[in-house]
């Protein structure tokens, strides 16, 4: 049935395997680093419910990719246009009665009704961002960018999705919005309008923090003060004025040194908050060493290099732009959470793609493989038709040459037949 099952899988068989490897390797850190969790949760420090929830996460994206990558990817482009206003619903009621967990301060997400689940609504947003933006810019490429009809179509609706996550969550805002920016400088968007957008949205953020400063009470500006404060931390050398969570990091990193403390051994997992999601890659450092670190950005940096062949290989523009708006936010979100955890840049809320503990974060990232191998689907589908349609001139090719053999066989049977009855009547007169 295994059998039976991957051969059914289409689309690129690399992307599959290094998707498929970071779920596998997610398993032994994140087990390891859920003790704390246990501990908190119940007070036992049995681990076991923790990696079955994760590997039922896991389950339900590989699914999710398959279901995904089965659909042809264009229908993705009314998707988007319908899913965008959705999307804005929900994150307004997030922002509005959104719930706290994970001792976070900020309401990210929601719960779905009967089933109990919680839901980062801005990671499902910036999907549907990406798809749409990848839509507006396959459509206008062939006309000349008018800048005051994209303000409407384009920039309107990527600065409303901003605004609407920006509140709760500055760090993939900030993510969002660049990846928008590479997105559309990619797709031959004029330069000096990036440019102005850039510009507005510089001081649209500066706008909305002086309002925070000056309303720090307000739930609306609350988060303000957090982001000014691992802001300052970061940017200053004073003795004990790390961020906690960086200070336990770096901590469990050095620790870790060359080959790590070894599986389920970390000491720091204990102390670091968000040590199964933000902060997983310093546990992983701490139990399996410089070499299991660079192990693991070597996989996310091969399947930012296979993304890249991706879209190259894309026959259609929606197609490559839908590779780069979902892979690269992917691998870029992936370069955050590691850069966090080794102070290169101040915290922030990004977690490890597939390999952090997490329901939506993961569910997500799945749905945007599953449409990525979906364009690689109809590339390997575009290869086959090829290669069927070759084997069919083929086969009709020899059996063209077989009816010509045939033919010049009669032809030659009919021209000794005619010989040897020319040849008989001359020999019956000289035999007499």
């Amino acid at each position: 049935m295994m059998k039976d099952l991957i051969k059914n899988l289409k689309g690129d068989k690399v992307i599959w395997s290094f998707v498929a490897l970071l779920a596998l390797f997610s398993f032994m850190p994140v087990f390891s680093a859920s003790s704390n969790l246990a501990y908190l949760g119940h007070g036992t420090g049995n681990t076991l419910g923790y990696l079955l929830k994760h590997l039922a996460h896991i389950c339900i994206g590989f699914l999710i990719i398959y279901l995904v990558h089965r659909v042809p990817y264009h229908y993705f482009r009314a998707i988007s246009k319908i899913g965008l206003p959705v999307v804005w619903v929900l994150l307004a009621y997030t922002l509005i009665k959104g719930t706290v967990i994970a001792g976070a301060n900020a309401s990210r997400w929601i719960q779905i009704p009967f089933v109990g689940i919680t839901f980062q609504t801005s990671t499902l947003a910036s999907l549907m961002l990406f798809i749409y933006v990848a839509r507006y810019l396959s459509k206008t490429r062939e006309e000349p960018v008018d800048f005051k009809e994209s303000l409407k179509e384009l920039w309107a609706p990527v600065f409303m999705t901003l605004i609407l996550i920006l509140p709760a969550n500055f760090s993939t805002t900030a993510l969002i919005f660049a990846m928008v920016i590479m997105l559309v400088f990619i797709g031959k968007y004029p330069v000096k309008y990036i440019g102005v957008i850039i510009g507005t949205g510089v001081v649209a953020l500066t706008f909305f923090v002086l309002i925070g400063k000056a309303f720090p009470d307000s739930r609306f500006f609350s988060r303000v003060g957090t982001w000014s404060s691992r802001i300052e931390n970061y940017t200053t050398d004073k003795p004990d004025e790390d961020d906690y969570q960086i200070e336990k990091a770096k901590i469990a990193i050095a620790s870790g040194k060359l080959y790590g403390l070894g599986p389920g051994k970390s000491v720091q997992k204990n102390f670091l908050p968000q040590s199964s999601s933000d902060f997983i890659f310093a546990i992983i450092v701490e139990e399996y060493g410089l070499v299991g670190g660079f192990l693991v950005l070597g996989l996310y940096l091969l399947l930012l290099f296979r993304f890249v062949i991706a879209a190259h290989k894309a026959t259609t523009l929606f197609g490559k732009l839908l590779v780069v708006g979902l892979g690269f936010p992917m691998i870029f979100q992936a370069m955050i959470n590691m850069a966090v955890a080794v102070e290169l840049l101040p915290v922030t809320g990004q977690t490890l793609p597939l390999i952090s503990s997490g329901g939506s974060s993961i569910w997500m990232t799945c749905f945007a493989l599953g449409i990525i191998i979906s364009v690689t689907k109809k590339e390997d589908e575009i290869i086959q038709e090829q290669q069927v349609a070759a084997k069919r001139e083929e086969a009709l090719q020899k059996i063209i040459d077989r009816e010509l053999a045939g033919e010049k066989a009669e032809n030659s049977e009919d021209d000794y037949s005619i010989e040897e009855k020319s040849e008989n009547p001359m020999k019956a007169v000289f035999g007499k």
